[in-house]
């Protein structure tokens, strides 16, 4: 089944991503804040390390079938994030966040170690949703993961 999404969709799944990251760091203790920056989405105070982490956040919806899809993340990305972040001296992180089918799955990690999980000498980075990926992902305890599982018990068809 396709679901057509509203011509604004990429825009509304950004702002929710955005909101969906904040809002679990700060039900868990981070002080943080929404900021208009290029590179970085959120700023937030680790509670745990007192770290100071300058988050880019890359939402993505998928389709059914289309749940093993990768989330491309360009060297730009990386160069927009890292500046934003030395302007307000804090470590560069990335949040990606998948819809996919009746599961969003949300994963905290540093741009360091995004970019020590893929190969220094291509254009992009593809964050990979196998199963294979996922399972190797969860066992890394450097990359923050939380799901949340969603149902439309009554909805339109």
């Amino acid at each position: 089944m396709r679901i057509e999404k509203s011509s604004r969709h990429s825009k509304v799944a950004g702002d929710f991503g955005e909101t969906l990251v904040l809002y679990w760091l700060s039900k868990h203790g981070f002080e943080c804040a929404r900021v208009d920056h290029t590179g970085i989405d959120l700023i937030a105070r680790n509670p745990h390390t007192d770290e100071l982490m300058g988050i880019s956040v890359k939402s993505r919806s998928r389709n059914p079938g289309k749940e093993k899809t990768s989330v491309n993340i360009t060297r730009g990305d990386l160069t927009k994030a890292e500046k934003a972040c030395e302007a307000f001296g804090c470590v560069p992180y990335f949040a990606i966040v998948v819809d996919a089918a009746d599961l969003m799955r949300v994963f905290v990690l540093s741009m360091e170690h995004l970019q020590s999980l893929s190969s220094p000498d291509t254009a992009l980075i593809g964050w990979k949703m196998t199963p294979e990926h996922l399972t190797a992902y969860y066992d890394d305890p450097e990359i923050k993961v939380f799901e949340l599982r969603t149902a439309s018990p009554r909805w339109w068809e």
